[in-house]
This record gives C-alpha cells, structure tokens and sequence, in this order.
C-alpha cells in the first residue's frame, strides 16, 4: 500500500535490512575460513595468466552475468590504480552472438562456442555460477578444457555439476542466492585489487 509516495510499514525495512546484514556478515567470515585455500589459488591462476599476456574469459547467468562484466571491466579498466590494461572478455555481453548461437545450436551452446572461438592454450576461463547446475557454464567449462584453457569456477551450494571438472572450485558455504552473490563479488574485488599491487609493483 502506498500514500503520497512514502509505503505505509517502510518501519520493518530495518529489522529485515539488519538481518540480511548479519546473515552476509556470517556467510562472508565462513568463506574466508573455508575456502581461503582454493581462494587463493584462484587468484594466483588468474594473476599468473595476467602476466603471461594471457586472456580472462567471463561468463554466467542472470546476477553471475553482471559479475562476469563486473570482474572483466575491472579487469580492463582499473579498479583503484593506474595501470595497464588486462585482456579480459566477459561472453555475456554481445547481443548478437548469444542470440546466434542460442538459435542455431541452442542455449546450452551460447558460452561454449565463444570459448572454441576466442579461447587459448594458457588463457584462463573463470566461471560463475551460484548453483553448479547451469547447462550452459557446464558446457562452457568442457569447452574450455578441452581447449587448454585453466578453469576457474565460483559457485555455492557445494558446486554442483562443477565439481572435478574446474581446475579450481571457490565454493561459497551457502545456499542463499544473494549471499553467494555478494561472496563472489568480494572474491572479485579482492582479486583485482591484488592483481593491481602486482602490476603496479614492477613484478611483471
């Protein structure tokens, strides 16, 4: 119900906000504690590639789509210091490739052929996906496999369909959508935040 703008019972807006503080707050320690190995190891897959000259390929589903654009942005751009720019290619962005390859060889294909066509030996595919299960991520990272190509994957919910297929699984502990998500995008920060003192550093 809404009155001149304002909708009546916007008072319980803070004890849901509080909660949901409090459930990323606990979901973001137990990854930390959890998965600060397979974490690391990721990061370090990516920054290696990174000073090899070697290409970050992006992909995911729905919200893991914007992260993918997010982590390849950063990537590109910069995070928070001048630097040079990282190849990096989020596969969820051109319109009419996706829409290409989901009508002619179908949806499960749409990541999987963008992998065969722009991946190489030594590259590094980062997949994100909160359930493991997606079709597509799943044939994404098959493809990239068999390409040479070192796979990382984000997932939660144990990483489903994902597990001994990525060469590194960064496995949020929850079953919540939105916690996984918010994960992810902490792991994303830090990663580009880290590679950035690298380059910055003089080390590559």
């Amino acid at each position: 119900m809404v009155t001149d703008g304002r909708e009546v019972g916007a008072s319980g807006f803070g004890p849901l906000l509080n909660a949901a503080a409090g459930d990323a707050a606990a979901t973001h320690q137990a990854f930390a504690e959890r998965a600060a190995e397979p974490a690391a190891r990721a990061a370090g897959v990516i920054r290696d590639a990174v000073r090899a000259g070697r290409t970050v390929l992006v992909f995911g589903n729905g919200g893991s789509a914007t992260d993918a654009q997010h982590l390849a942005a950063e990537l590109v751009v910069r995070f928070t210091r001048a630097r040079r720019a990282v190849a990096a290619l989020a596969l969820t962005t051109d319109g009419a490739v996706l829409t290409a390859a989901a009508n002619d060889l179908g949806f499960d294909a749409v990541f999987a052929r963008q992998i065969e066509a722009l991946g190489r030996t030594g590259d590094v595919a980062v997949a994100i996906t909160t359930s493991g299960r997606s079709a597509n991520v799943t044939a994404a990272v098959k493809a990239a496999r068999a390409g040479g190509l070192t796979v990382v994957a984000l997932t939660g919910r144990g990483g489903g369909d994902l597990v001994g297929l990525a060469d590194v699984l960064v496995d949020v502990p929850s079953g919540v959508t939105a916690r996984i998500q918010e994960v992810h995008r902490l792991w994303i920060h830090a990663v580009c935040d880290w590679i950035e003192q690298d380059l910055s550093s003089g080390t590559n």
